[in-house]
């Protein structure tokens, strides 16, 4: 395994024992965010993501070795497999390199070269190899036999052999793919029967397009493909053939003649029906991968902006699902997020019978509102230029993304069987305004609406990371144990849905935990889940106050040992910056421990369980506009940043339809990433450019603004 690391470290920049340490960790069963918070010393201090990129590394390298060891077995049961060859076979840690090794021993299909050599023209092919015979047509004569009826159909089974032989060479085929990689270009042509459907319209940008593979970013690659798939874009992957052929050609042929003719052929033959059509599909491949890895990535860091959103806190709130024809669905909740009451009020159309505000005033003093929340969906504008008046409540616009998703759910269901799905959906977008974390873990991440060509990419792929990246979050917030839902411990470091279920079970039939130690108790939970994930779990007011903190109990007695130095209790040290800059931490290093787990635990004890999310702000759009008819270039006006993708940002300015500001249109500068300029959720200042009020499009510009 040692060169395995080796390779790792090398792609990663890392060294090799932090690959080798980080990975035994991963063998031995801790996630990822156990071992980037609590076992910095045998990673060397690496954060999640080279946690992440080496599990990934890892895993690709084993399904090389599976690789190996299957084709090993195949071509030995050909008796084929020399030591020299399996040699190397085990020295390949390039994947393209090892199918090529493989490929003259592939089993299959009945190929012309195959039916060739069932013929008897091998040795007429090699004939021709060498190049030597002046007159190939008359030796030709001599394979005139069988289902040979003519020297000419010796000539071409022959050529069909050398073809083979050609395309088999993996030094040719090296060629080939390093042409590809410097000059291949991806085009697009629209389908003619199909170009004038209304559905087609969406790809019109690629009817006619051709651009350098290796320029063709992200978005652009995946909206092709997506045009491909649903049957309106034809799409290759080609270079200038010459440059191929002559490469063969100056490999294969030696002087001039008859048979040089023949080889010479058989080169533009090897390329034109084997080589192309197979590299072809190697780089479609490869480069559908990087799409899809960079709008994972889109996608990874967009849901963790939208995950870490500021929440409103433990606050009554008053929650409504905007609706002109059905009314507006109104929830009351209390701090904890139960539901205390449900109607419905009239707004806007034909049943509005009353003013709506007095109805507002009369739930917010009934049930001590303290803040609103309005769905962003259909007359969100209506309904919070309403809600406004209600004096001293705060209003906030809450995206609904996925709330209809959940809201349908079987755990939506059994949490609120007797209510209809639109009060739940009511009901989430609540919980979304208190805590969006603890609410969004409840709804398939693809469904939150943020990323770009999510249902295009790799969904296997796709999911990991989102799992990934929820899990990261869930336990950088860290998990209040007594209040969490079962899918929100679902995702802490060690538990599982499992776990998770028998904590609340364990929770409702004992009462509130006391202490962290009382997780051992839970029904399955033994010590190493213990040890995974304790160090997230909360509880408030618990008898140690180190149990409502980060620190890990495994290092309780090192903390208990830094208050007995300072004479005083480990509740004296919480929170006293005095007497925690007093501790010597070069006193405390251990074998085990060392100055960053020292210096984790003191900025713990300064704030311990601090949410590392920022404070929710409140936000009003500009008043002169409603609908994208109320807009003019040239308008700046205030907006929030709804998705980010490679090509820019989507901002909502209040009119129903967002904007989009290209990222050649964010900054004064060149920016290779929207992210260095905007992030989810933040409120910003826009310029409108342009309008295209028959595609119902909004381009903004964030560039030239006063300082």
């Amino acid at each position: 395994m040692n060169h395995e690391y080796q390779i790792i470290a090398k792609s990663l920049s890392l060294t090799e024992k932090q690959v080798k340490d980080t990975t035994e960790l991963l063998d031995e069963g801790f996630t990822i965010p156990f071992i980037a918070r609590y076992r910095k010393e045998r990673t060397g201090s690496l954060d999640e993501v080279q946690i992440a990129a080496i599990s990934e590394q890892a895993e690709k390298m084993k399904e090389l070795e599976k690789r190996k060891q299957t084709i090993c077995k195949t071509i030995e049961a050909q008796e084929k497999l020399t030591p020299a060859l399996k040699q190397k076979i085990e020295a390949t840690w390039d994947a393209a390199e090892l199918e090529d090794i493989y490929l003259p021993f592939k089993p299959k299909r009945r190929t012309k070269a195959q039916v060739a050599r069932e013929n008897g023209l091998e040795p007429l092919a090699q004939i021709i190899l060498l190049q030597r015979e002046r007159q190939p047509e008359q030796v030709a004569n001599y394979y005139i036999k069988g289902n040979i009826k003519t020297a000419e159909e010796a000539l071409s089974g022959a050529m069909d052999i050398i073809a083979e032989v050609i395309s088999e060479d993996k030094i040719i085929r090296q060629k080939v793919r390093n042409v590809f990689k410097r000059e291949a270009m991806i085009s697009s042509k629209v389908v003619k029967s199909k170009r004038d459907e209304e559905e087609a319209q969406k790809f019109s940008d690629y009817f006619d397009f051709t651009e350098p593979l290796k320029r063709c970013c992200s978005h652009r690659l995946l909206a092709i493909r997506r045009g491909e798939k649903a049957g309106y874009l034809k799409v290759s992957i080609d270079v200038e053939e010459k440059q191929c052929t002559d490469q063969i050609q100056k490999k294969y042929i030696h002087g001039y003649g008859k048979c040089q003719q023949l080889v010479g052929e058989a080169c533009i033959d090897a390329y034109k029906r084997l080589i192309k059509p197979s590299v072809e599909t190697e780089f479609a491949n490869s480069s559908k991968e990087a799409a899809d890895k960079e709008a994972i990535h889109v996608f990874t860091e967009n849901l963790r902006q939208l995950l870490l959103a500021s929440p409103l806190g433990q606050k009554r709130v008053m929650a409504v699902d905007p609706g002109i024809r059905t009314g507006c669905k109104v929830v009351c909740l209390d701090e904890q997020g139960n539901l205390l009451h449900h109607s419905v009020i009239y707004t806007l159309g034909n049943k509005v019978q009353h003013d709506a505000l007095a109805d507002f005033h009369i739930l917010a003093q009934q049930y001590h509102i303290e803040a609103v929340a309005v769905g962003n969906g259909t007359a969100s504008r209506e309904t919070t230029d309403i809600l406004r008046r209600l004096e001293g409540i705060p209003v906030y616009v809450v995206s609904e993304d996925g709330a209809s998703i959940y809201s349908a759910s079987e755990n939506a269901r059994k949490e609120f069987p007797q209510l209809d799905l639109t009060v739940r959906g009511a009901i989430s977008i609540g919980r979304r305004l208190m805590d969006p974390l603890a609410e969004l873990v409840k709804i398939d991440a693809k469904s939150i609406g943020v990323g770009q060509y999510q249902h295009d990419v790799n969904q296997t792929l796709l999911k990991q990371a989102l799992d990934r990246t929820v899990e990261s979050c869930v336990n950088q917030v860290g998990v209040n144990l007594n209040t969490a839902s079962i899918h929100l411990l679902a995702y802490v470091s060690g538990l599982g849905m499992s776990l998770a279920k028998n904590i609340v079970e364990y929770r409702k039939e004992h009462g509130a935990f006391t202490s962290r130690n009382q997780l051992k108790r839970v029904s399955r939970l033994g010590d190493a889940a213990f040890q995974q994930c304790a160090g997230f779990l909360r509880i408030p007011k618990a008898h140690n106050p180190l149990d409502n903190s980060a620190v890990h109990p495994e290092r309780y007695p090192l903390v208990e040992a830094m208050a007995k130095e300072q004479h005083c209790e480990v509740s004296d040290l919480i929170g006293s910056p005095d007497k925690l800059k007093k501790i010597e931490l070069s006193r405390f290093v251990t074998s085990e421990v060392g100055m960053p787990t020292l210096n984790d635990i003191l900025k713990e004890l300064e704030k311990p369980g601090l949410d590392p999310r920022s404070q929710l702000e409140e936000f009003r759009f500009d008043e002169r506009v409603h609908t994208i008819e109320d807009l003019s270039v040239g308008m700046e006006l205030p907006g929030i940043v709804t998705n980010i993708t490679n090509f820019g940002a989507f901002i909502d300015i209040g009119v129903h339809q967002d904007g989009l500001v290209h990222i050649s249109q964010l900054a004064d500068k060149f920016i290779k990433d929207p992210n260095e300029i905007v992030k989810l959720h933040e409120h910003v200042f826009v310029r409108v450019i342009e309008i295209d009020h028959k595609r119902q499009r909004i381009a903004l510009s964030m560039r030239n603004q006063k300082k």
